[in-house]
């Protein structure tokens, strides 16, 4: 095997999510090779729509103010009954947990140029585009390095690269999924689709947010996405055409609702169908997203309807939690057992955003028989009880469940905060107005509301992380305020901004660091090489 040949990571596919993946990996100074069969970026949209999460990981990537510029906020989501009345508002704030919009709108071509102008960028970082994936395989014990095998564009023979690591972001059809030999758990949603891209200067009846159409034989979906660019989705027949003279009329009756569509449908100035496509919405879930050191993430490692807006969301998540863990193991070594989090974590994430989306496409459809009218009404009457919808507004991205990286004990003090993400206000560092994770870095952080004790002081330097006093930070007291209603001292952030640990309040300690300690192989080296321990808490 040459050293050319063997690659740290191998990421095959290189949509958002891979290269996000990428750029992360990069962020933390490991190398990887993107494999993609395409040479450029798929022209037409897919998803479009982000939540304030993702813009955060996107401001770790470095895009986040390139992205700006091109996303436009929405105001939420709003169910309708089939004649358009609102059964529901789910609002969206313009300033979410993450500092940035809850809800932002784009165009996925344009995600994918900034995400690739930025791995351009990266000497760490490889693209290697008409270049298709034909098989992953590694020793039956699972131990690096694994072989992928590819073809170039044209040509018929075949190439090998080993690596450490691959990573399968090679969406729904996914050879890596077959390759680490799962199947997928079907969450028990399915239905064909329209998507109808639109642009058009002519006047359209919008509450800038998403509207969900609720009916039993007319489910429909709309959103605006940019100044003059619109989406319609609609359950139709596969064979129902939206083009030719009987198609052209059936489109205008479609979108009515919205806006006076002109008698050709089809094109004009002002009125032009940039794009058709069917999609079958499918609700499902890898049974096993890693084999050895093969990982599944985005569409490989699961399938959402698109109702809430997190199919894209999804993945990116799935890329923020597994890269600083790889990156840990890769070039630290840190245990392999760190990388069992990145499933165990965000499988029921996954799982649980999954139904959450389900829940509002029933609510949508709900079938035809007598039940689907008492599920919508069920629907109506539960978001009219004070703080449900905005409750399901808040937890769109549910807390990361209790593990070895999500430290939640008996008792009340601190349970709330671990497995949640500290919240992002403007800070002023170094007498500039900046972002919070700008100045705690790419590692973990200490962040304390106490005078530092040498207890948290001995856990920072063996993470080589920060301490950070909140009281120095100049923000708005959103962070004093987030710990002690936490009832923490301090909290131990992960370099994904996820709360690890909570010191709890009145005791100035993290009480068991030993919980984690021996994945993460934190033991501080002196120059004799013996290990300095973390300190471990006596606080009971």
């Amino acid at each position: 095997m040459s050293a050319t040949a063997r690659r740290p990571v191998v990421i095959i596919g290189a949509g958002p999510v891979g290269v996000t993946a990428a750029l992360l990996l990069a962020r933390h100074g490991v190398p990887s090779l993107v494999l993609e069969r395409h040479r450029g970026i798929y022209p037409l949209p897919r998803a479009v729509v982000v939540d304030d999460e993702v813009r955060r990981i996107l401001q770790s990537v470095g895009v986040h103010e390139e992205f700006a510029a091109l996303a436009r906020p929405a105001r939420g989501l709003r169910l309708l009954d089939p004649r358009h009345r609102v059964i529901a508002e789910f609002a969206r704030a313009p300033h979410g947990h993450h500092g940035f919009p809850q809800t932002s709108m784009f165009d996925q071509p344009d995600l994918e140029r900034l995400l690739r102008a930025a791995l351009a960028r990266r000497p760490e970082c490889e693209l290697r585009g008409g270049v298709e994936a034909v098989s992953v395989t590694q020793d039956t014990d699972g131990a690096a390095p694994v072989q992928v095998t590819y073809r170039r564009e044209g040509g018929t023979d075949e190439e090998h690269v080993w690596a450490d690591a691959v990573l399968g972001c090679d969406g729904a059809g996914s050879l890596t999924r077959e390759a680490i030999g799962t199947t997928w758990d079907d969450l028990h949603f399915e239905e064909s689709w329209r998507v109808i891209d639109v642009r058009t200067s002519r006047p359209v009846r919008t509450w800038e947010g998403v509207d969900q159409i609720c009916c039993p034989t007319q489910p429909a979906t709309f959103m605006r996405l940019g100044e003059d660019r619109y989406r319609w989705e609609f359950r139709l027949a596969d064979d129902e055409p939206l083009d030719g003279p009987d198609g052209r009329e059936r489109l205008r009756e479609l979108v009515a609702p919205w806006m006076d569509v002109p008698p050709d449908a089809s094109g004009g100035a002002d009125f032009e169908v940039i794009r058709q496509a069917h999609y079958t919405f499918r609700a499902r879930l890898a049974h096993r997203w890693r084999r050895g050191r093969v990982f599944l993430l985005g569409d490989a490692a699961h399938l959402t309807p698109p109702f809430i807006g997190q199919g894209l969301c999804a993945g990116l998540r799935d890329a923020h939690n597994l890269a600083w863990k790889l990156a840990r193991v890769l070039r630290q070594g840190a245990d392999d057992r760190l990388l069992d989090t990145y499933e165990r974590e965000r499988k029921p994430h996954a799982r649980s955003v999954i139904r959450l989306a389900v829940a509002v496409g029933w609510a949508m459809t709900g079938g035809q028989d007598r039940a689907a009218a008492l599920r919508r009404a069920a629907v109506g009457t539960a978001c009219r009880v004070p703080g449900v919808t905005s409750a399901v507004s808040r937890d769109l991205s549910p807390a990361l469940t209790a593990g070895p990286l999500v430290r939640r004990r008996p008792g009340l003090f601190g349970r709330a905060l671990p497995g949640s993400f500290c919240p992002q206000p403007w800070v002023i560092a170094d007498g500039r107005r900046v972002r919070l994770d700008d100045v705690l870095g790419d590692s973990f952080a200490v962040l304390t509301a106490v005078p530092p004790t040498p207890q948290m002081t001995a856990v920072a330097t063996a993470l080589d992380a920060p301490t950070v006093p909140v009281d120095g930070l100049g923000d708005d007291g959103t962070l004093a305020d987030w710990l002690t209603r936490g009832g923490a001292d301090a909290v131990l952030l992960r370099p994904d901004r996820v709360v690890m640990d909570t010191a709890p309040a009145g005791t100035g300690a993290f009480p068991d660091t030993t919980a984690w300690a021996s994945l993460l192989h934190t033991a501080r080296r002196t120059a004799d090489t013996r290990p300095v321990p973390l300190p471990r808490s006596t606080t009971p």
